[in-house]
């Protein structure tokens, strides 16, 4: 079936039915399952995204569904589901009756409900979203724009120049422009608010062409643009089965209730947020509050007073450091210890005192907040034991944007710090060729979340898809209870001449564990001629940290020195083709991707002094 072909109303009942009969029997397969950490069975049958959201209106009307500020000084604006789902009906329509049907949909800029409702427009019966990364450079999002043959394109206000350019340029397919911001438009864009008003008059005159527009699971819903550490973008292809898959089973071994509030940081583009912290929360009739933007976290907490977290490890890192650089400026470390550890031992028995005494740490997070989640890289198990530590549940998940992205998550009850995840029922890994000695080797998985493939590349996509498991270019390993650990890269392993894999991340991991450096990149040396694999770490130290362990000293030798201490203690537990043996003092922070990764393949982020 071609995008834009409309199947006969016979062939598409049969069809509906069958998608139907799948979801169904996913849930059948949910609530007959007796994994001991699939706890939460009520999950309802999904087909697509747009039964998921009628359903969710069904069920969850009237509870709020997003929550945003118009400004920074006015309080949050909250929509309900059913006001929500009047937009995204009423965009649709508009889109139908501009001969959007069938078309690639644009979506590009800040978070918030604008972005959401043009998402929903586009996959819920107009045609394909395509997210883009709004960080990218110009001639990236061009490139892009092509390459998917995107034809509508949604932004926010500060990409109006941008698009007025790309048009002027006559490169791409784009014929509709639209504004997702309130204000005046120019003369070759349209409002939101306008095709709002467009598609209301439509259906308040009979117009049904969206709300009874063919949707079908297993035709891609979806493409998104990768953002990887190696430069080379690849347009995945999700299908609304992947993405509905993903939401039914997650929820099964962590909670999510409906009188939980999502706050929102990470961009929507990415499809970690946009499955976890926007499909999932719709899907279960929860709340969904937008950050203003990194500045704004803590006030923006303070405010929206959410339950669920979802970041990636730099956030929690930063969050947590701060944390503990407060409470050491008011003397109160050895203090907080042993309450810690008293609690710690309290806990086992059922009494947690933690609502009692880290009631100004838990502020910092908004006072309600009961879980908070990470992905995207590992983080220090030490952090995740530390947030727990102050009465709030902290677990990391492990996905790709080609598994839509969930692959494996710690279970709510009995999430072990150092895993990456459980592989749930529903989700399948195994790990490729794994070392006789170690067991490491590459993870692979399977299941309905894994993409339909790479669009316009069969090469790529034969490379990765193999007897249907998706291998995932990550190197780790499974244990006997099917929880999943990362090593590192199979891209980035630094092979030794004397044949020893070594991963880059495992030292960075080392590394970063102190409180003296702030980010890492460990690489191989390839210029030097020596007999041994020359190891180097490129070092970003906490200024603040360095300036208190060197009394204000921060010259190249000082930090150097303190350095070496640091690393010293390192190499003193690692076998010897492992050890550091230089390092590179950076003082500017490492050029990263979108999702905060550094970028290896960059020449200048392994510059620095050597010291």
């Amino acid at each position: 079936m071609t995008p834009r072909e409309i199947l006969s109303r016979e062939k598409y009942a049969e069809i509906k039915a069958a998608d139907m009969q799948t979801a169904a029997e996913l849930h059948e397969f949910i609530r007959n399952n007796d994994d001991p950490y699939m706890y939460d069975k009520g999950q309802r049958a999904i087909m697509d995204l747009k039964h998921m959201l009628e359903t969710s209106v069904e069920l969850y009307g009237d509870n709020v569904a997003f929550m945003e500020k118009p400004s920074h000084k006015e309080p949050y604006r909250k929509i309900s589901y059913k006001e929500a789902k009047a937009e995204v009906d009423a965009l649709g329509t508009a889109l139908h009756a501009r001969d959007m049907r069938g078309r690639r949909i644009g979506v590009i800029g800040e978070n918030g409900f604008g972005w959401a409702s043009a998402y929903l427009a586009a996959v819920c019966g107009t045609g394909v979203a395509v997210p883009l990364d709004k960080e990218l450079r110009s001639e990236e999002i061009e490139h892009l724009l092509i390459e998917a043959e995107v034809e509508c394109i949604f932004y926010t206000q500060r990409f109006t120049q941008l698009f007025r350019d790309i048009k002027a340029g006559g490169k791409t397919k784009l014929s509709l422009f639209v504004n997702l911001d309130g204000g005046e438009t120019e003369a070759f864009e349209t409002a939101r608010r306008t095709l709002i008003e467009e598609g209301n008059e439509l259906l308040r005159g009979g117009n049904r062409d969206f709300l009874d527009a063919q949707v079908l699971r297993d035709g891609m819903g979806v493409l998104l643009f990768t953002s990887g550490t190696t430069g080379v973008a690849k347009g995945v292809m999700l299908s609304h089965g992947n993405l509905c898959v993903d939401i039914m089973l997650s929820p099964t071994i962590f909670s999510v209730r409906p009188t939980d509030i999502f706050f929102s940081v990470l961009p929507l583009h990415h499809t970690y947020e946009c499955t976890c912290d926007f499909l999932i929360p719709l899907y279960k009739g929860a709340a969904i509050a937008y950050c203003e933007g990194l500045r704004h976290i803590v006030d923006n907490l303070k405010e929206a007073q959410p339950t669920m977290f979802l970041g990636v490890p730099l956030l929690f890192e930063n969050l947590y450091r701060k944390i503990w650089q407060n409470v050491r400026k008011q003397g109160k470390e050895k203090l907080l210890k042993r309450v810690i550890a008293i609690n710690r031992r309290t806990k086992k028995i059922g009494i947690d005192l933690g609502k009692i005494f880290f009631k100004d740490i838990t502020a910092v997070f908004g006072g309600k907040m009961r879980q908070v989640i990470c992905g995207g890289a590992a983080i220090d198990p030490a952090i995740l034991d530390g947030i727990k530590d102050f009465g709030i549940n902290a677990i990391q998940g492990y996905g790709l944007t080609e598994c839509a992205p969930i692959c494996a998550l710690n279970p709510e009850l009995a999430p072990r710090s150092n895993s990456a995840g459980y592989f749930a029922p529903g989700f399948s890994g195994r790990i490729d060729e794994p070392d006789p000695e170690t067991g490491i080797g590459e993870i692979c998985v399977k299941g309905g979340n894994v993409m339909l493939g790479y669009y316009n590349n069969q090469a790529a996509t034969d490379e990765v898809l193999k007897d249907g498991w998706f291998h995932t270019g990550d190197y780790g390993y499974i244990d006997k209870d099917n929880f999943v650990y990362i090593t590192g890269r199979k891209k980035n392993v630094i092979i030794t001449k004397t044949g020893k894999n070594v991963f880059p991340e495992e030292l960075e991991y080392l590394l970063n564990r102190s409180d003296l450096i702030a980010e890492s990149m460990v690489w191989e040396s390839e210029g030097e001629k020596s007999e041994d694999t020359i190891i180097v770490a490129t070092i970003r130290p906490d200024e603040d940290v360095a300036k208190e362990m060197s009394g204000g000293d921060t010259s190249d030798e000082t930090l150097g020195r303190l350095l070496w201490a640091e690393v010293d203690k390192i190499n003193a537990e690692l076998p010897y083709f492992k050890k550091i043996k230089k390092i590179s003092l950076r003082r500017q922070e490492f050029e990263v991707t979108t999702s905060k990764k550094i970028k290896r393949f960059v020449t200048e982020n392994k510059t620095g002094s050597d010291v």
